[in-house]
């Protein structure tokens, strides 16, 4: 059925295209046209027919995002109007109540996840609007998941459409699989939520113990008391030089790691360096105009004409309200060095730069490192640092999603605007992530926390370390 319809779909004449495509994400959920014809099929094609001419790719995108917007919210009301009706009625036989009631409560209170996730998987599109006005969910909410899933929907399912061709077939299994590991992840998000909910009441110390009361952790223990206790220091989340101090290790010596490679790659022109080419020639056929205005502006966003003065202003603001300088001396520093690297590299490494005629960005100077994604990653990521630090739990979600986004942005805006060969960027994001672990390591160390003596060699080590902490 599938083949049929498509075959429908790429024979129309444009304004007809750009109808299913607006209908089609528009019935999925709204009248469950989803359990029979997936909407990302419509929106495939369309990319298809926009890399073939036949339609603008802008008005594929718009009528895919509003469909899904408007389908979802019309789901969302029906679900809300007559859901409980239906599920109390013939279709109650079938649903334990009390499961509906959790599910309802899930939602209701914490169900924006599931709405965003939701859109990436073909079951869940057509059930969860409707759920979510069945619990009652606020609707300004689920309006802001729904177009943030919407938008991240439908610009994937159209690009791989259009990058894909006449291969849309094999791109459609390549969607949904992708569908299926968003399907995993939000199981996943369940299922360690009611994990950490039970586990929420017991302490780390007794969870340790817990585990200690295994046969092969007490055998450990009695043999090794002293690495036990360092061990269980370095694991616990309580402490600052515990887990959250490893981590930013762990991240540093990565970091670390995969720059110094790339940069042995690139000196001797082998390993990833030596796929360069290839992946600069495949950016540099498959670009579209709304694609090069919204990289053209995204890589500003690197410059130190941007980042700079929004440096200044922001630290700044922190380090007034905290009645400190040092926010602004650690910025300045991570920054300082970060641009100082860049440099000096390029002028080592002395890499020319992809042709001239490829280019649809202003650049100059040497390619290895990237100036703007060093510049980039240095600092969104201190402004990241800082909100991780001294904002709230809204400010760190929503400051850390911002700066990773536009990081990003500003990587991939180098490749594509021809300016850059993609190991130039990784070089750079890895190098300016090494600096802020770094940052992160050596300020968990002055922390001030408490030192655990080791354990007496008789006792249960990681027991008496795990206590001492608690008690401390």
């Amino acid at each position: 059925m599938t083949d049929r319809v498509a075959a429908i779909v790429l024979g129309l004449p444009g304004w007809a295209v750009l109808v299913v495509v607006f209908a089609l994400p528009a019935l999925e959920s709204s009248a469950f046209v989803g359990f029979v014809f997936p909407g990302e099929i419509a929106l495939l094609l369309g990319g298809v027919l926009a890399e073939q001419g036949r339609v603008p790719l802008f008005a594929v995108l718009a009528a895919g995002f509003v469909g899904a917007v408007v389908g979802d919210s019309v789901g969302y009301a029906v679900g809300r109007r007559y859901g409980r009706r239906l599920v109390e009625g013939t279709l109650g036989r079938f649903v334990k109540l009390d499961h509906l009631d959790r599910a309802e409560r899930y939602l209701a209170a914490r169900g924006g996840r599931a709405v965003f996730v939701g859109r990436f998987t073909a079951a869940l599109r057509v059930m969860v609007p409707g759920a979510a006005g069945m619990a009652r969910m606020r609707y300004p909410t689920f309006l802001v998941f729904n177009v943030a899933g919407a938008a991240g929907w439908v610009v994937l399912s159209v690009l791989l459409g259009y990058l894909g061709g006449s291969s849309w077939r094999h791109v459609g299994h390549v969607a949904s699989r992708i569908g299926l590991v968003a399907l995993a992840a939000l199981v996943l998000l369940v299922l360690g939520g009611a994990a950490w909910r039970r586990a929420r009441g017991v302490s780390w110390a007794a969870l340790a113990e817990r585990l200690q009361d295994l046969p092969l952790a007490r055998r450990t223990q009695a043999r090794f008391p002293r690495a036990a206790g360092t061990i269980g220091r370095r694991l616990d989340p309580r402490l600052p030089r515990g887990l959250p101090a490893t981590l930013a290790a762990a991240v540093l010596v990565a970091s670390t790691w995969t720059f110094l490679g790339l940069t042995e790659d690139v000196v001797a022109g082998n390993g990833l360096a030596r796929d360069d080419r290839g992946i600069h020639d495949w950016v540099v056929a498959h670009r579209v105009h709304s694609l090069d205005v919204l990289f053209g502006l995204a890589t500003h966003l690197g410059s130190n004409a941007v980042v700079v003065p929004l440096l200044v202003a922001v630290v700044g603001l922190v380090s007034w309200r905290l009645r400190s300088w040092r926010p602004v001396v650690v910025t300045g520093i991570v920054y300082g060095v970060a641009v100082a690297l860049h440099a000096g590299i390029a002028a080592g490494v002395h890499r020319a730069r992809p042709p001239a005629a490829d280019w649809i960005a202003p650049a100059s100077g040497w390619a290895y490192t990237s100036g703007h994604t060093t510049q980039a990653w240095a600092a969104w990521g201190m402004l990241a640092l800082l909100a991780l630090v001294h904002a709230g739990r809204r400010g760190r979600i929503a400051t850390g999603l911002v700066s990773v986004t536009v990081a990003v942005l500003v990587t991939v805006s180098r490749v594509y605007l021809g300016v850059h060969w993609p190991t130039d960027v990784l070089a750079g994001a890895t190098m300016s992530i090494a600096l802020l672990a770094g940052c992160s390591l050596w300020w968990l160390l002055r922390s001030r926390a408490p030192e655990v003596s080791p354990p007496d060699p008789g006792e249960r080590g990681g027991a008496r370390a795990v206590a001492a902490v608690r008690d401390s």
